[in-house]
């Protein structure tokens, strides 16, 4: 059985930084990515940063320059790097392993709450 084990959520005061990791167990025999989405209230879950298993990135165009996305394979592991902290950026933060190119087909983590307020 699957399971994605996530950490590092919090509050900060604008322009802080967090980290978020998102652990990885059980068999996984197809991975295509794997990323972070996130959703704030009265809003839509979107994709915040993805990370393929060959090292591409994708991220929303409102983390570009913030937000750095990277994996310890040997760890089975995704972090999350977010600097520069906007209250825009609080939300729940779910880890998700994709199976397939279709974004959301796969695996899911509980979620983190991310809040950012001064």
């Amino acid at each position: 059985q699957v399971q994605l084990v996530e950490s590092g959520g919090g509050l900060v005061q604008p322009g802080g930084s967090l980290r978020l990791s998102c652990a990885a167990s059980g068999s996984i025999f197809s991975i295509y990515a794997m990323g972070w989405y996130r959703q704030a209230p009265g809003k839509q879950r979107e994709l915040v940063a993805a990370i393929t298993s060959g090292g591409g990135t994708n991220y929303a165009d409102s983390v570009k320059g913030r937000f750095t996305i990277s994996r310890d394979n040997a760890k089975n592991t995704v972090y999350l790097q977010m600097n520069s902290l906007k209250p825009e950026d609080t939300a729940v933060y779910y880890c998700h392993v994709g199976i397939t190119t279709i974004q959301g087909i796969g695996y899911w983590g509980q979620g983190t709450q991310v809040t950012v307020s001064s």
